[in-house]
């Protein structure tokens, strides 16, 4: 097998390929590769057929980091959204509110970087963004060099050229997304060749990946199911590389190329941030557009998922109710069964054998209270902060802040937007539902009581922000409802993409053009139709009239929703990063929420905690970040920019 070594640049980009390790059929990837008993096949054989041509891309696949799974207890909010109760200091979130970006490739905490990373692996432990780019992008490289050797119907010959374009873009928008314009490598290197490619700008780069984008969007299927070389394994292909995901990239990778950062470059102040490159992002919109005109008239596989709760809180579906909110983000008690349900789009592979067992080894037990060992196992909690919480406005479309709001400081929990019930556990939460399963200890904080000074506001085992949060694990994950438990079979995913997010986006791209009433020529949603598509999901009202006039303030309305919608998922970084956000205050603040009990514990036990009235109901201000212009990109591996001069180092670093 071809051992590829992963601390220098260089190596990965021309190391010489003796041979090719070709897996037609690992244990993480069961849900949806065809299986073979083979599990190599020799370099001649290797693209002569679709069988085997398709069992070398497959490891590609297995290759896609699982951002909440790649450890113990990872890290992948670094924006205004997320803290880390004080265990968590040595983590990448704290180290990003440090400034100390550099983080990412010694940390080991999370999926940018980790060692060993084994492309071969099934332990989703072993895999990571840095190394593992550089390998399939030359590995998609060597297969696009092999087409012609392949002997197939013209089907098979598109589904295995369209994958391998997708994947020589995706891996470089990855990289791209954290450290800026890089050499597109687009060609197999020779083991002896000189190295002199210089790093291109952003939007030169971004243009490479769009054209491979657009290659692969037209080259594949809506559906594998409904092709004759995807009967094969139908059912099972949901993970596969698809019309719908290559578009939903085009996209967003002409956005973030029209973006500000990527438009005026990095600078202190904020001034640029509504200054998008326009071209980019009418591309965008088009790329979008051609997407959801697809989704709107019912030729995708994709949908919103519901959001209808007989129960917010427990995420308990209401009657009838098949597939909701929540099971995009985890599935319980349905047989490992990966979530996602009909919305998202890009996913890498997480199957029983590997990265589901991750779900209740660890990801289940790092959202809830570790006061008297309510929750079990590390004593990491991920919290969301009391700023992202503020952005959760009221179920009547309008931010806290508005003076219309209705919202009220001594009720500050009632009549917000449905999916802060959903998302956030806040004070007078019912936590525990089996009571009588806890320890004497442990019973007290059966119901949270995160007002200042409460035991459940320790700094060490409890949230320092005023919250929890549920979006992604139940609250039951605890020590009496066992959700975490092996036959719950809860299973935890944070897709790549998903539909609600290609909405926002087009309103973004399309506001850009023109505000609220701009729409691509390729799709009848106007961009305040699209941002209400997700709103009106949930039970919130629409984009208020009076944020209308203003295209700044529907602008502004966007990117709340993005704050909202996409909560703790990995995108707010990006988010402020690509609007010249990152170094501006108030997004380099975190705060917690302060505020005195009115009522009497047992108040809680017999109403709605919505309903509580509190006192004193104030911010304080826990970290302030203090960034220059070089952290709106990461810093590059030293080791890798000494190898030659074309290949500098990011500014400032």
């Amino acid at each position: 097998m071809y051992k590829m070594k992963y601390n220098t640049y260089k190596t990965l980009f021309y190391a010489g390929l003796l041979s090719l390790s070709v897996g037609l059929g690992t244990t993480s990837c069961e849900d949806y590769l065809d299986k073979s008993p083979e599990s190599t096949v020799s370099e001649e054989d290797a693209f002569k057929n679709y069988r085997n041509f398709q069992g070398f891309i497959e490891e590609i696949y297995n290759c896609i980091p699982d951002k909440e799974k790649c450890n113990y207890c990872t890290s992948w909010n670094w924006g205004d959204d997320e803290l880390f109760n004080s265990m968590g200091d040595a983590h990448m979130t704290h180290q990003a509110d440090l400034g100390n970006f550099r983080a990412w490739q010694s940390n080991g905490q999370c999926w940018l970087y980790r060692n060993p990373s084994n492309p071969t692996s099934t332990n989703a432990f072993d895999h990571s963004l840095w190394p593992h780019s550089w390998y399939c992008i030359r590995k998609a490289n060597v297969g696009l060099a092999n087409l012609d050797k392949l002997v197939g119907t013209q089907e098979e010959k598109n589904l295995i050229a369209g994958q391998l374009y997708f994947f020589r873009a995706w891996w470089h928008f990855e990289l791209m997304t954290y450290w800026g314009g890089l050499p597109y490598i687009d060609q197999v290197f020779d083991a002896g060749q000189e190295l002199t490619l210089p790093r291109l700008s952003y939007q030169e780069c971004a243009d490479k990946a769009a054209a491979d984008f657009r290659r692969a969007a037209d080259l594949l299927p809506i559906d594998w199911d409904k092709t004759s070389t995807g009967k094969a394994t139908e059912g099972k292909n949901q993970l596969r590389i698809n019309k719908i995901m290559a578009l939903g990239y085009l996209g967003k990778n002409y956005l973030w190329a029209g973006s500000p950062l990527m438009k005026n470059g990095a600078q202190l102040g904020g001034t640029n941030t509504y200054n998008y490159d326009e071209e980019y992002c009418r591309k965008a919109a088009q790329a979008f557009g051609e997407l959801l005109d697809l989704v709107e008239g019912g030729q995708t596989q994709y949908a919103l998922a519901e959001f209808d709760y007989k129960n917010i809180y427990d995420h308990e579906k209401a009657n009838g109710a098949k597939n909701c909110y929540s099971d995009i983000f985890y599935t319980r008690r349905q047989g490992w069964l990966m979530p996602g349900s009909t919305e998202a789009i890009f996913r890498g592979p997480s199957g029983s054998g590997g990265n589901a067992n991750n779900s209740n080894w660890n990801m289940a037990k790092i959202w809830g209270p570790k006061v008297a060992g309510l929750v079990a196992h590390d004593k990491i909690i991920h919290l969301p902060t009391a700023n992202l919480v503020a952005m959760y406005g009221m179920k009547n479309g309008l931010p806290i802040d508005d003076d219309n709001s209705e919202f009220d400081e001594r009720h500050p929990f009632k009549d917000r937007d449905p999916r802060f019930y959903h998302d956030i556990v806040f004070d007078g939460f019912r936590y525990v539902i089996a009571e009588d399963k806890l320890s004497d200890a442990q019973k007290p904080y059966a119901y949270c009581d995160l007002s200042t000074g409460a035991d459940m506001r320790s700094a060490d085992l409890g949230s320092r922000t005023g919250y929890f949060f549920q979006k992604f694990v139940p609250h039951t994950c605890n020590e009496g409802d066992k959700e975490y438990d092996w036959g719950s079979n809860l299973h935890t995913y944070l897709p790549y993409m998903r539909l609600a997010d290609i909405y926002l986006m087009y309103a973004e791209s399309c506001a850009v053009l023109g505000g609220p009433s701009a729409k691509s020529d390729n799709c009848s949603l106007t961009a305040l139709e699209a941002i209400n598509k997700i709103r009106t999901r949930c039970g919130a009202e629409g984009v208020h009239s009076s944020y209308l006039a203003d295209n700044k303030k529907f602008m502004d309305e966007i990117r709340r929703e993005r704050a909202v919608e996409l909560a703790m998922e990995g995108f707010r970084f990006n988010d402020l990063q690509r609007w010249l956000l990152l170094t501006e205050a108030p997004y380099t603040e975190k705060y917690s929420v302060e505020f005195d009990r009115v009522e009497s514990p047992e108040f809680y036990r017999t109403n709605d905690p919505a309903e509580a009235e509190v006192a004193n109901y104030r911010h304080e201000l826990i970290v302030k970040r203090v960034f220059g212009t070089k952290h709106y990109w990461f810093p590059l591996p030293d080791d890798d920019v000494y190898l030659y001069p074309e290949f500098e180092q990011n500014p400032g670093w």
